[in-house]
């Protein structure tokens, strides 16, 4: 779609490992959405954000894309604010706003000035509310996500290797594997039906949380949020996929051929651990160790030493979701570009020599002090936007449960020992757990000759 100072009042900075804590109220309206206010007065600008519990593996086989086509369709209008009335408001008052499609939930949001933030409350629980679903519009955006596709995956270098092909080697479980992308084919079966029902069930105040931060007086925000979502009607529950992987992951390596590429690209990934436990905890550490920062051994070592890869990515959750946002079962993935004088099993072995050296001789303490500073500095820098913060706080209610997490979470990564860090490298990513996906660059097929018409 429309796709470091840090004392500032209301985020209030303490001594000790977490450096901050972000001020949280949280009540719920009858109908079961979910509110979590976080007050900033420094600035005179709020985050509206609004996260659904729902995401592109929750779709049905025959609908893939049906995730990203709905983010398109809450831009069409509602009851109240035709098409278009949307943008107008939020940016004739200097605002922004957009909306995003992740493996897991979607999400939207509006940052305005403070003084006209109940501009924003009465769009979105209008769109909430009463979604202008209507077969026109329906097509207009099959067309907008197809074009969309076309530009931003197919014909970019890269992309539609990791989109398409990435997610079948990586997972065996059909609701992980596909691609969250979608097919035109799918696009084109849609229906209204699908959609208004697809609203219904998901789009419903009872599997979404509004997250307001930023300047506001958190009394008339619970006055306003009452007001334009209270009589918004709440559906029954929707199920959630089963997304557990078949046991017994086995290594496998594929070769894509891409066209726009101009330089040899290669994934890797290892199957991740649960959401929050101490080996997630454990390898987000090991991460920032390989590849945060212009000390990281990814930096040293490859880019600078072998001077075999010019760039590289690396997450949890990559490529479609982050550390913050990741949910299991999902890997721990990398990507990098490397240059045409290097094979890919030699760039593979790089980076599989530099996870085993950690794997055996751990990390010192000076290189572990280097990247807890790192990562304080990174979530520290995360905290001093409303809209991050606001993103923060929706994906930690609705993925945990639990928006305070935002205030404890980075203890829990500064917690993490250096002997953790090394156990995570054995028990994750070893070299027989792994799927590496090649994406060789290939030459445009020479045009067919044209036909000759007979005389």
């Amino acid at each position: 779609m429309k796709a470091l100072s840090l004392l500032v009042p209301g985020v209030c900075l303490i001594a000790g490992a977490a450096d901050f804590q972000v001020p949280i109220e949280k009540f719920r309206l009858p109908n079961g959405l979910r509110v979590v206010l976080s007050r900033d007065n420094s600035v005179p600008v709020v985050a509206v954000y609004t996260i659904f519990n729902v995401g592109a593996r929750a779709e049905e086989k025959g609908r893939t894309g049906f995730a990203h086509l709905f983010e398109h369709m809450m831009f069409e209008g509602s009851a109240n604010a035709p098409k278009g009335t949307l943008d107008r408001l939020i940016e004739s008052n200097g605002g922004v706003m957009n909306g995003s499609t992740h493996p897991d939930y979607t999400d939207y949001f509006e940052v305005l000035p403070s003084n006209n933030l109940a501009t924003a409350l009465w769009l979105e629980a209008d769109r909430m509310r009463s979604l202008a679903i209507t077969a026109e519009n329906l097509q207009n955006q099959k067309e907008a996500v197809k074009q969309e596709r076309r530009l931003r995956f197919d014909n970019q270098p890269y992309s539609t290797a990791i989109v398409d092909q990435w997610p079948t080697l990586m997972y065996r479980n059909w609701q992980s594997s596909h691609s969250l992308i979608g097919s035109f084919e799918d696009l084109n079966a849609a229906s209204v039906e699908d959609v208004s029902r697809f609203f219904r069930t998901y789009y419903a105040p009872n599997n979404a949380v509004l997250v307001i931060a930023g300047d506001f007086d958190p009394a008339e925000v619970r006055k306003l949020v009452a007001e334009y979502f209270g009589d918004i009607p709440s559906q029954p529950q929707p199920k959630l996929p089963d997304l557990t992987e078949p046991a017994g992951f086995q290594p496998r390596t594929e070769v894509a051929k891409d066209f726009h590429a101009r330089v040899p690209g290669l994934v890797i990934g290892y199957p991740g651990p649960p959401r929050r436990s101490p080996d997630y905890y454990a390898l987000s550490m090991l991460d920032a160790v390989l590849t945060g920062g212009d000390s990281s051994r990814f930096k040293l070592n490859l880019v600078k030493g072998a001077e075999s890869v010019i760039q590289y990515d690396a997450n949890l959750g990559w490529p479609f979701a982050s550390s913050t946002d990741y949910k299991d079962p999902s890997s721990y993935a990398i990507f990098v570009l490397y240059k045409p004088n290097f094979t890919a099993k030699q760039v593979a072995a790089q980076i599989q020599g530099e996870i085993e050296r950690i794997a055996k001789n751990g990390i010192d303490p000076k290189e572990m002090e280097r990247v807890r500073t790192l990562v304080r500095a990174e979530r520290m820098k995360q905290m001093q936007s409303a809209l991050s913060r606001a993103r923060l706080l929706g994906q930690y209610e609705v993925l945990d449960g639990k928006a305070e997490m935002i205030n404890s979470e980075l203890d829990q990564l500064l917690a993490v020992t250096p002997e953790q860090i090394q156990q995570a490298a054995r028990k994750y990513l070893a070299a027989d757990r792994r799927a590496v996906l090649e994406i060789a660059p290939a030459s445009n097929p020479a045009p067919e000759p044209a036909s000759k018409e007979s005389n």
